[in-house]
């Protein structure tokens, strides 16, 4: 992570991703695959750090070896062709986004921290300050209820933010500055896609008076509370 300045002199924690330059590798079609997708793959290397089966799949694309393939959905119409390169230019400055990744792992965690509880009380003779306490059930179901919060393993799940702002593009070094933090550790591999919820909305920063100007309108259209019988 780093920072950066908009144009009011105000400082934006940003998270520079390496997006690209993707090389698509294959296209399917509804026709053979049933579906239609494209893979694509990032981060090149040598032939010899892969499988044999995997280099084949490149051999037989006609593109260089790399060491991720992921695929991806995509609708109906024209789409990449085979050998072509997805780059940094399919987004916008101040575009909504989603990122997909894996969080960092935690490993074992207490109930505090993995569920955020408020813990017993932090009186002189409790036994119960950070102890899960009382789970299990009376007469009926005589069980603990599947999915209750417990200890255990904390992290390394696959997780999505949506609507991340892009905050900068940098085209020469494939580089998206998104607005805060996005999910996994440093060099891992995350996936950015086009906003779900909010695909093709640009969210660019405003000025705080420009919003003060516009709260203050909004509140004063509400409407005024009935009056009341004396």
């Amino acid at each position: 992570m780093t920072h950066v300045y908009d144009g009011f002199g105000r400082r934006q924690a940003v998270t520079a991703v390496q997006a690209g330059p993707c090389t698509v590798t294959r296209v399917r079609e509804p026709a053979k695959d049933g579906y239609r997708a494209i893979q694509v793959a990032f981060e090149p290397v040598k032939d010899a750090a892969l499988t044999k089966p995997l280099a084949g799949q490149f051999k037989k694309a006609g593109v260089p070896t790399h060491r991720h393939l992921k695929e991806f959905r995509i609708a109906e119409g024209e789409g990449p062709a085979v050998g072509e390169q997805l780059t940094v230019a399919l987004f916008k400055e101040h575009e909504l986004i989603d990122v997909i990744g894996v969080s960092i792992g935690k490993g074992f965690q207490g109930g505090m921290k993995r569920w955020h509880w408020s813990g017993g009380s932090q009186t002189h003779g409790s036994t119960s300050h950070r102890r899960p306490g009382s789970i299990g059930s009376t007469t009926f179901p005589g069980r603990v209820i599947r999915g209750h919060h417990l200890p255990g393993h904390m992290g390394a799940r696959r997780v999505t933010v949506q609507n991340i702002r892009v905050v900068k593009i940098d085209p020469e070094a494939n580089l998206l500055l998104l607005a805060g933090s996005v999910p996994g550790a440093d060099n891992s591999v995350i996936m950015v896609r086009k906003s779900v919820k909010k695909p093709g909305v640009i969210k660019a920063p405003r000025a705080a008076q420009q919003v003060a100007v516009e709260e203050d309108e909004a509140g004063g259209k509400k409407a005024k509370p009935a009056a009341k019988k004396k």
